[in-house]
């Protein structure tokens, strides 16, 4: 099997490399064996970007860093590839007005939402002989909703089918990276709102508990009161007792 990873360290068997440094400078050609006791000596990894250079192309890097970072990347990439969804709308080609008028305002909400439109005539019996109508058909369908989209393919006759495709016009196409940033926005204000209330549900429960701690403390002070007054009380009249004794 062909691995699309890049040779690493000892996996590199050319006898010499063209050594970047881990900043981008330029060390020059090297010893490949020279250039792993670099890679050793800075606790970093020795990674072949060039292989088809001669000699290679060889790089010091933080190995598993790199392949984070290039897996961050691919992720970012195509997060902001735009993507659009192809509606398809089926007409008869002996359709009345007003179902006309009502399929057409159903393209018109798919080009307004930035989708692509697949229109298709479906021609029964004889009338896959005579395409021309369903031709004229689609044209109109264009025309009428001109300012919103624009002819990606023009009509085409497919066995029993004819088939135009619209393309959103004057409207960007929503794209997966918006979706992501919008809900990350909402993430964003729910964890802040969660953070808020936190933040003040402990600073209640702080206030509380201060509020107990003195209430406590005043507890204390009135309960240590009557205390002192008796010992004091127990002390005169000792004093007095001692003095009574003194007299006789």
């Amino acid at each position: 099997m062909i691995s699309d990873e890049p040779r690493i360290n000892d996996e590199i068997r050319t006898p010499q490399v063209r050594l970047i440094g881990p900043n981008g400078e330029q060390v020059g050609i090297i010893a490949t064996s020279v250039a792993l006791n670099l890679a050793k000596e800075a606790s970093l990894d020795l990674v072949e970007v060039a292989a088809q250079a001669k000699p290679p192309v060889a790089k010091l890097i933080d190995y598993g860093k790199f392949k984070y970072t290039e897996k961050v990347k691919a992720r970012q990439a195509r997060r902001n590839q735009t993507t659009a969804e192809i509606k398809e709308i089926r007409f008869r080609l002996k359709i009345d007005e007003h179902d006309f008028q009502v399929k057409k305002g159903h393209v018109e909400r798919f080009l307004n939402s930035g989708d692509k439109v697949k229109v298709t005539i479906m021609l029964r019996g004889r009338e896959q002989y005579r395409p021309i109508g369903g031709v004229e058909l689609l044209r109109r369908l264009a025309d009428e909703v001109a300012e919103l989209g624009s002819v990606e393919f023009a009509p085409k006759q497919e066995g029993r089918n004819i088939i135009m495709t619209l393309a959103p016009k004057g409207k960007k196409v929503q794209t997966q990276s918006e979706q992501r940033r919008r809900g990350d926005q909402a993430r964003a204000e729910r964890q802040a709102r969660q953070a808020a209330r936190l933040a003040a549900k402990q600073e209640g429960e702080s206030v509380k508990l201060e509020a107990e701690q003195e209430a406590q403390r005043e507890v204390e002070r009135i309960d240590a009161e009557p205390a002192v007054a008796k010992t004091s009380t127990k002390k005169t009249i000792s004093k007095e007792g001692s003095n009574a004794e003194d007299e006789k």
